[in-house]
């Protein structure tokens, strides 16, 4: 039997990392590090950085990094997401069969929050589905979303209304949700909020929510939007990255 436990890490910032995260890394005897690639060198390591300040001195976890598959880029998105998910499953039941054959305790340090706009829970769910024995469990992390709103110092929703989360993917292809008076928005290849008609929305965005380069913008659309536009270019440019997320407000007609 493996017990994997996807660890939330937050979005980068070390004190954000929970108690019962560092619990779970504690009792872990394999922890298991994507890395994607030099362009995100970052990612792993703060990974790594966290393993060496909150793993104690009795710990028996070997710490082990792995190369995510790279996901194809075919028009049929969910396709190929599909495959990818495939692909990395697959990676994880040989990482798992090599380092613990005769089963234990897996950790999987996971960005932000597993069960937020995350796929760690449907590909752990393919390793159920092939016949393995394996027990999953969640160890909730601080999310961007909560960061965004915690840095611009706001409230998620306005008051008796409720909030919409999507993807800059379905902005961009659906436009502003029906009924919908505010709307976070994540994975956002870019400038999603570009294809709204600007007038009576406002954004709060933030990219590397957390980190050391954490940058922060708001203001009406029509004013903010091409100054978000132009900053994240810079930042991709400058870190060879971006992760940021944003929320929009409709102001009541």
């Amino acid at each position: 039997m493996i017990r994997l436990s996807l660890i939330g890490i937050g979005t980068g910032n070390p004190d954000h990392v929970t108690l019962a995260a560092v619990r779970a890394l504690n009792t872990a005897d394999l922890i298991l590090l994507p890395r994607k690639g030099e362009g995100k060198s970052d990612l792993v390591d703060l990974r790594r950085l966290l393993c060496r300040n909150l793993l104690n001195a009795s710990s028996q976890a070997r710490v082990v990094e792995f190369d995510l598959p790279q996901r194809d880029s075919r028009n049929d998105y969910l396709g190929a997401v599909d495959d990818w998910h495939d692909a990395i499953a697959a990676v994880w039941a040989d990482l798992m069969d090599t380092h613990l054959p005769a089963g234990g305790r897996v950790g999987m340090l996971v960005w932000g929050d597993p069960s937020l706009y995350d796929s760690s829970l449907r590909i752990a769910a393919r390793l159920g589905a092939a016949g393995r024995a394996v027990e999953v469990d969640v160890v909730p992390g601080i999310t961007s979303l909560q960061v965004l709103t915690a840095a611009h110092q706001i409230p998620l929703n306005a008051l008796a209304e409720p909030v919409l989360i999507t993807t800059g993917r379905r902005l961009r292809e659906r436009g502003w949700p029906e009924e919908a008076t505010r709307v976070a928005v994540m994975l956002d290849s870019g400038g999603a909020f570009e294809a709204l008609p600007p007038e009576g929305l406002y954004i709060w965005w933030g990219a590397y929510l957390g980190m050391d380069k954490q940058c922060l913008l708001d203001g009406p659309l029509a004013e903010a939007g091409p100054q978000i536009t132009a900053r994240r270019a810079a930042l991709r440019a400058q870190h060879g990255w971006i992760m940021d997320i944003y929320l929009l407000a409709r102001r009541p007609r």
